[in-house]
């Protein structure tokens, strides 16, 4: 029998700027911040190399969600890559992700709301945790344009608790839908 529901696979914070975050029990998210203790929560960007760039923009990438359907892909191509490896707060499973439009909200447990911002770009890091990842995360449609697919960044829209095997509910955005960019 296939699984047809759409939920938490696993769930990760870190309070450290790295590129692996730690699998937990569950994570409390926090409105208009992010996850609560990781390093990348706050109302204005918290990555270095956007922080760089300037620190008073607002911060688009306070969750990071990926489709645990990744990794098994991934392992099939010869990676070994866990819950958290990725640097991912939210593991799913059972919907897609990359192909949700900009402003989808993801109902997540008993309260929390995610509002989809955008596409994660990964970066040169990505390599430095194994050497060839970022050419697999990395893809070409058929028009020749790049596709990102190591996960969608998202704001909190409502604070809650998230832990594994919370349901998600999908909640798209009016049309017309704007295709998923990088954040």
């Amino acid at each position: 029998m296939v699984d047809k529901r759409i939920y938490v696979a696993s769930v990760s914070s870190s309070d450290v700027h790295g590129f692996s975050k730690q699998t937990k029990d569950h994570i409390q998210l926090l409105t208009g911040l992010g996850v609560e203790g990781d390093a990348h929560m706050g109302v204005t960007v918290k990555h270095r190399s956007r922080v760089a760039v300037d620190p008073t923009q607002p911060n688009l990438r306070q969750v990071h969600i990926i489709h645990e359907e990744l990794f098994e892909e991934l392992a099939g191509k010869g990676f070994s890559i866990a819950p958290g490896d990725m640097g991912e707060n939210i593991s799913t499973r059972g919907v897609d992700l990359l192909s949700l439009p900009q402003g989808t909200r993801l109902h997540i447990g008993e309260e929390a709301i995610v509002e989809v911002t955008g596409l994660r770009n990964p970066c040169k890091q990505i390599d430095d945790f194994q050497k060839g990842l970022l050419h697999a995360v990395l893809d070409k449609d058929a028009d020749g344009g790049l596709v990102r697919r190591a996960g969608i960044m998202g704001i909190v829209s409502q604070g809650g608790r998230v832990q594994r095997d919370d349901a998600i509910r999908v909640e798209l955005p009016p049309l017309p839908h704007i295709k998923l960019e990088r954040v």
